[in-house]
């Protein structure tokens, strides 16, 4: 299964990948063999994490995320938290 993750930087900056295990991939990141962009960044904070399903629809979504502006990604990141903290409120219904 894979997922979209947002990882926000010490400068504020927020940086967006995709990956089949977050955890991994984040403690990568904080160790400095993750993506380039982002060493040198730290501390780093994971502020957003949402499975996706294959790789194609991973990128697909993960391609549309970087192209959205810093407060349309944080509109999208908010919006997605709170579907999800709804659909837990049905269940617990």
């Amino acid at each position: 299964m894979w997922s979209l993750y947002v990882v926000q930087t010490r400068f504020g900056h927020w940086y967006t990948g995709i990956s089949t295990d977050v955890t991994r991939r984040f403690s990568e990141h904080q160790a400095g063999t993750g993506a380039k962009n982002l060493r040198g960044k730290g501390p780093l904070t994971l502020i957003f994490q949402q499975q996706i399903g294959s790789r194609s629809a991973a990128t697909k979504l993960e391609i549309k995320v970087k192209r959205l502006t810093k407060a349309q990604k944080r509109e999208y990141v908010n919006s997605a938290q709170h579907a999800i903290k709804t659909q837990l409120n049905q269940a617990d219904e």
